[in-house]
């Protein structure tokens, strides 16, 4: 009797290490707690925020919030998802570095009430570079609705390009929207 003998590849993905806190000029970003369930339920009940982002679902309760925050509060995942705060420590945004289809992929929402405060830029901006002194080699994804303009120039003025467009299914629309691809490239962060 034969029997094939099957050898499994084994794939290691260097990983990030543990979630930092990264203090900035005027922010703390840190590591999500269970407690930011009300201020992630209360951010994302605004469709001003949920409608620019693809995987939230409307309406967005309590329940959808400690759903994606126990797992990341168990520390199971290698990703990076940072709580945005500013001196009071209260959950104003979220900036994420997440695994996905085997390549890293930056995501960021802010609440409304601190849009053009020149904040989601300050948050990024430092996440990129912390990340990129933890993992130098690594391409990171992202993209925007077309109908986020402010998101794009975000984007290009930290160093990411275009790379395509494709329409991407939005939860808060239920509909396939628009979407323009990015890529940072290793090195091309633009910081300043």
């Amino acid at each position: 009797m034969n029997a094939a003998v099957l050898q499994r590849r084994v794939v290691t993905l260097a990983v990030p290490g543990p979630e930092p806190v990264i203090r900035t000029a005027r922010l703390t970003l840190r590591p999500h707690r269970l407690g930011d369930a009300e201020a992630i339920t209360e951010s994302l009940s605004d469709f001003a925020v949920t409608r620019m982002l693809s995987r939230v679902p409307v309406p967005y309760h309590r329940q959808d919030a400690l759903d994606w925050l126990v797992p990341r509060a168990s520390g199971i995942f290698s990703d990076w998802a940072l709580a945005i705060t500013e001196g009071d420590d209260v959950h104003i945004g979220t900036v994420a570095i997440e695994r996905r289809h085997d390549r890293w992929h930056l995501g960021y929402w802010l609440n409304r009430y601190y849009w053009r405060r020149g904040i989601m830029g300050e948050a990024v901006a430092a996440t990129l570079e912390r990340f990129g002194r933890r993992m130098p080699e690594a391409t990171i994804h992202s993209g925007v609705f077309v109908d986020n303009p402010a998101s794009l120039k975000l984007q290009e003025r930290l160093g990411f390009r275009i790379t395509g467009c494709a329409e991407v299914f939005s939860f808060a629309r239920s509909t396939m929207v628009p979407h323009v691809e990015t890529i940072l490239s290793p090195g091309d962060l633009r910081i300043g």
